[in-house]
């Protein structure tokens, strides 16, 4: 494909979250919920599935093509669709490539491999996105740029060698943690032919995230609160920086409350806000990770409450859920 898709181009692109029941297996129909849910929110313009959001290390190939499956069935009339490729190996990434084209994706998310946190040479990551690209016949590419802190991120040589050398490469999503990088980063892909879009996913930063330049954002948090996103996308794309602020403010509450340390924990609070907000009937999680305890839980209701978005009466009916 020589241009973007016009859902690469800018706009808001949630991560889903993947619901689980008691017993750890997919719940299947609170997941075509919570998709339905999302796909309404005004201004989404694409849908991720199988990212960090749901849990994807801890799902099987088959799962992850399940999911994808499911999404396309509910969903893949509405919006496009877009598959995380999560896996260390060149094969896997391949084969789940191949796997996202038949099933209906329309672009994929790639995850760096992780082998490269002990070391990594520009030519094995250009060979490992062509790959991908060619198993997944020409498959518009985002390619996930990593904090600088995990050893995961691509030095800027390295990212645009990938770009210059494999053209499915459309955009990336931008998670490098650093703002001068950020910024560095956002001029040099935008002024490249063709441009090459820059979704955020600093969603603790965004409304700063927008203004100096990103197109868009990828993010968990769409999960929850993707009509505040949109809006917060639309005051900054039109200059109202009096309404931008004030979103801000809104958006501050739940930043502050799914993005605390440890981070591991981001997307298992996120699931507990669906269920405060009656979207999710649980917020079971696999392990490695568990169940937030009381303190944590009474920081996300909290957060929602402040957002707006978690009304009083809701409030104590969630608070006797969420600690039953």
């Amino acid at each position: 494909m020589s241009k973007h898709p016009a859902f690469l181009a800018g706009g808001v692109i949630p991560a889903c979250l993947l619901p689980f029941n008691d017993d750890l297996t997919i719940d299947e129909p609170s997941l075509r919920r919570h998709l339905d849910d999302v796909a309404r929110a005004p201004g989404v313009t694409a849908i991720t599935v199988n990212g960090h959001a749901s849990e994807v290390s801890s799902c099987t190939f088959d799962e992850q093509q399940r999911v994808l499956e499911i999404a396309v069935d509910e969903i893949g009339e509405r919006v496009p669709l877009i598959n995380g490729v999560y896996t260390e190996s060149g094969l896997e990434a391949m084969r789940i490539a191949q796997m996202s084209r038949r099933a209906g994706a329309s672009a994929l998310l790639v995850f760096p491999p992780a082998v490269i946190s002990i070391g990594q040479r520009a030519s094995m990551l250009v060979d490992f996105f062509r790959r991908i690209e060619e198993a997944s016949d020409g498959l518009p590419i985002v390619l996930y740029q990593f904090p600088v802190k995990s050893g995961l991120s691509y030095p800027l040589p390295t990212l645009l060698k990938i770009i210059d050398e494999v053209s499915s490469v459309k955009a990336i999503k931008d998670n490098c943690g650093d703002v001068q990088l950020h910024e560095r980063q956002l001029r040099l892909l935008h002024a490249r032919t063709p441009r090459v879009a820059v979704f955020t996913t600093h969603s603790a930063w965004l409304m700063a995230s927008l203004a100096v330049g990103a197109d868009g954002l990828l993010s968990g948090m769409g999960s929850v609160a993707a009509e505040l996103q949109s809006n917060m996308h639309d005051a900054v794309k039109s200059d109202d920086l009096k309404a931008a602020r004030q979103l801000q403010e809104r958006m501050f509450p739940l930043t502050e409350a799914f993005y605390s340390e440890p981070w591991v924990d981001m997307h298992n609070r996120m699931k507990e806000a669906l269920v405060m907000l009656g979207k999710l009937p649980r917020a079971t999680v696999r392990p490695p990770l568990m169940k937030l305890d009381e303190t944590e839980l009474r920081k996300v209701r909290d957060a929602l409450i402040r957002a707006g978005l978690l009304g009083s009466e809701r409030a104590t009916e969630a608070a006797q859920l969420t600690s039953a």
